[in-house]
């Protein structure tokens, strides 16, 4: 054969013979002589520039393995019928991959010849490499609906839940996948819409009661107007992406980058890896790289892409589902870090000294492919001397050097002394059909944290870089607490017999120290908590007004592209100061950022907000089915109307209604947050200890209602009637109490 072979004749005929690679062998099979040979460097240098290939001593072979999420073609069926498929974009060594589909019963149909994104699973001992399920076809977008099922003669009809979709959905009779009338379903439009007649749909799940768990986040999802959904031009455009290749890039391929994340997480945003410092003159320091997916690669200014990415702002996580930013062609795929796949990333080289302080960063452009995907648990348990596996290969090179640097950036944080609140998080555990299993604090472990400072450390080069070249990029702001939320905490401090300092320029050194006294007392969960509301909420804005719980002077988020546009647009101000390409920040965007800032933290609020629902409806659920019982718990909000709860075993919020404290008139004291019995002069407060009884779980609505049994550990005393009369001036029944209307008194005549 003496015509040049194509790029996928070359590709296609290492992957079958993964003996014969090197550059002879592959001119030999294609009858290559003389100067054509110069032809075939070049053809091999651009699949290996592009990520195709990579270059071993003399031999090409494909380099790594297939990612989670990929694209399959069906190539046939196997012998007991079930569809078999191969990847169309493998760049492992030797055979190809053999890919089995393992369909649900909700797939629509496909044949031979078909594209599909898919999530693959590995599996040993089988006929076949891969296990796949289906993600959705390559070319098709169908719309989604979720509604109410209504059965009819001829199948039934959908009911949207959205307020703004009034339009009704025809199920055909072999549609309803066994749907029953008055069920909430998930579904999709079945065939083209029709300019007559109502729109087809399929059913694809069911979801039972729409009170029922599996329908908790969905409705939280369209109530406060969550994007699920991709338009067909972005799908269009995230399918006709293919992997970055290494032209313009710096090759990281050979470092030892990792990442570490949840034992759940489908996508890897971040990589890591330390090394001692080999400069003479920062003796005992350390180098720490971070290589963050290149998102900007993908997704660039002004596509359809952009738009929807912009539109969503961030993605949205919930206890069963994952609402993302950008398409799982993306997310899960080309954009994510997955272990031996090249990925393009842009990463920052940063040197500390020993007791934690950076002394210089540079950021590049790369193409990286990750040593090991690796979870919290593992990293730790590895560290604290049980490696598996996975882990004990890596211990000296990668492992070991990271914790090194983490202590130095542990000291340096000390210093600096940002918030130190402590406020355990409490994670939903669900089970496959949705129902809550457990509610269980989040462990706390040293990986999190060495993960969460090198990530901290990696902002603050990004904002310093693009200030110190006056570039445009959002930061990250979080001011101060206001002079009236100050006062509040004063008072709850003083109540638990502590104090917050007046009369000096606040810093979190302060609050700190108001936490380390109130830490191992009873006081302990209401002062974190009390603290916490004193914060201001932080967001984003092109102009820098600091971070005063990071205790930062400039901050911007960096490291989380896939899942915050705000990262994105840093990413692109960094291609635009380094001259990496054109895939920087426009001019256009430069003149809407303030607008871009406002939107994307109010649809960040908006996460936060259907985030809470769901899990408010969820623990109300949990719990709806021991009503009666008596669980304790301490007073985290007193409003006008009543008493907020947070009981110990879940940390969901109910409700004491005003009504149900006693037959008299309870007075409400906003600044001190306090009602105080006009009969018994009774005072119920912030942090205060409960035992309450469940009255009332509703999961339809998260409301959680419940009536005091007693208060730091004395039974409630009850008021002889309802009077709107002043509260008494006598004692109260405790030092406590005294010590409170004294202080009252005091701070009525300094005023």
């Amino acid at each position: 054969m003496s015509q040049m072979p194509s790029k996928v004749e070359i590709l296609q005929w290492i992957s079958d013979n993964p003996t014969l690679t090197a550059k002879r062998d592959i001119a030999k099979a294609f009858g290559i002589k003389g100067a054509a040979r110069i032809d075939l460097k070049r053809l091999l240098k651009e699949l290996e520039d592009e990520g195709h290939l990579e270059k071993r001593k003399k031999s090409y072979r494909d380099p790594d393995r297939l990612p989670p999420v990929s694209v399959l073609q069906i190539t046939g069926q196997a012998s007991d019928g079930e569809l078999l498929a191969r990847p169309l974009e493998w760049t492992g060594e030797g055979i190809e991959p053999v890919v089995l589909l393992i369909p649900r019963a909700s797939d629509p149909a496909m044949g031979v010849g078909d594209r599909i994104l898919a999530r693959l699973q590995e599996v040993k001992g089988e006929s076949h490499h891969y296990e796949a399920r289906l993600i959705r076809r390559i070319g098709t977008n169908p719309r989604k609906v979720l509604g109410i099922f209504r059965k009819g003669a001829e199948g039934g009809r959908i009911l949207p839940i959205d307020k703004g979709d009034g339009k009704e959905w025809h199920v055909a009779a072999d549609a309803t996948g066994g749907a029953q009338d008055g069920e909430l379903v998930e579904a999709e439009q079945a065939g083209p819409a029709g300019r007559m007649g109502l729109p087809r749909a399929r059913v694809l799940d069911r979801l039972g009661d729409p009170s029922a768990p599996k329908a908790v986040s969905l409705i939280a999802i369209h109530q406060h107007g969550i994007p699920d959904s991709f338009p067909d031009a972005v799908i269009a455009e995230a399918d006709a992406m293919k992997p970055a290749g290494l032209k313009g890039r710096e090759d990281m391929r050979d470092m030892p980058l990792i990442t570490i994340d949840p034992w759940d997480a489908r996508d890897h945003d971040d990589a890591v890896w330390a090394h001692a410092d080999d400069d003479p003159k920062n003796e005992g320091g350390h180098v720490i790289w971070v290589a963050i997916a290149d998102v900007a690669h993908y997704v660039r200014p002004g596509t359809a892409l952009d738009h929807e990415a912009r539109k969503r702002g961030n993605s949205s996580y919930f206890p069963d589902r994952v609402v993302p930013m950008l398409p799982d062609r993306l997310s899960g795929d080309l954009c994510s870090l997955h272990e031996g796949v090249p990925r393009a990333c842009i990463a920052v080289r940063m040197q500390i000294t020993a007791t934690g302080e950076k002394i210089g960063h540079r950021f590049v452009r790369g193409l990286m492919r990750s040593a090991a995907s690796l979870t919290y648990q593992q990293v730790q348990s590895a560290q604290d001397g049980a490696p598996d596996d996975k882990c004990a290969p890596l211990m000296d090179e990668v492992i070991t050097p990271l914790y090194a640097a983490y202590a130095a950036l542990e000291e340096a944080r000390r210093r600096r002394q940002p918030l130190d609140l402590d406020l355990p998080e409490r994670k939903v555990v669900l089970s496959d059909a949705g129902k809550v299993l457990s509610v269980n604090f989040t462990e706390r472990l040293e990986a999190h944290k060495l993960i969460e400072e090198c990530m901290v450390l990696a902002n603050v080069a990004a904002a310093e870089t693009l200030v110190a070249r006056k570039s445009a990029l959002l930061f990250r702001v979080h001011e101060g607490p206001s002079p009236e939320k100050l006062d509040a905490l004063r008072e709850v401090a003083a109540t638990a017999g502590m104090v917050l300092a007046k009369g000096q320029v606040l810093k979190t050194a302060h609050l700190n120290a108001l936490l380390h006294a109130a830490r191992d007392t009873d006081h302990s969960e209401v002062i974190n908590m009390s603290t916490l509301r004193a914060m201001t909420q932080a967001y984003y804005a092109p102009q820098n007004f600091g971070h005063f719980g990071l205790a930062l002077q400039a901050y911007a988020h960096f490291t989380s592209p896939i899942r915050r546009y705000s990262d994105l647009v840093v990413h692109r101000a960094l291609i635009s100061a380094h001259g990496w390409g054109k895939d920087g920040l426009s001019h256009e965007e430069e003149a809407q950022l303030e607008a871009t800032a406002q939107h994307i933290s109010d649809t960040e609020r908006r996460s936060m907000m259907a985030e809470r629902d769901t899990n408010d409806r969820y623990l109300a659920a949990f719990l709806s089915e021991r009503l009666g019982e008596e669980f304790t718990g301490r007073i985290s909000g007193v409003v006008k109307f009543g008493v907020f709860v947070k009981l110990d075993e879940t940390g969901a919020d109910g409700l004491i209604p005003v009504r149900s404290l006693g037959r008299e008139y309870f007075h409400f004291d906003r600044e001190a947050s306090t009602l105080m019995g006009s009969d018994t002069g009774l005072t119920i407060g912030l942090g205060q200890r409960v035992t309450v009884k469940l009255a009332e779980a509703a999961p339809v609505t998260g409301g959680i209602a419940l009536e005091l049994v007693s208060l730091d550990g004395e039974t409630l005393p009850k008021g002889p009637r309802a009077t709107r009369g002043k509260p008494p001036k006598r004692k109260l029944g405790s030092a406590k109490r005294k010590a409170t209307v004294e202080r009252r008194k005091a701070e009525r005549k300094r005023r």
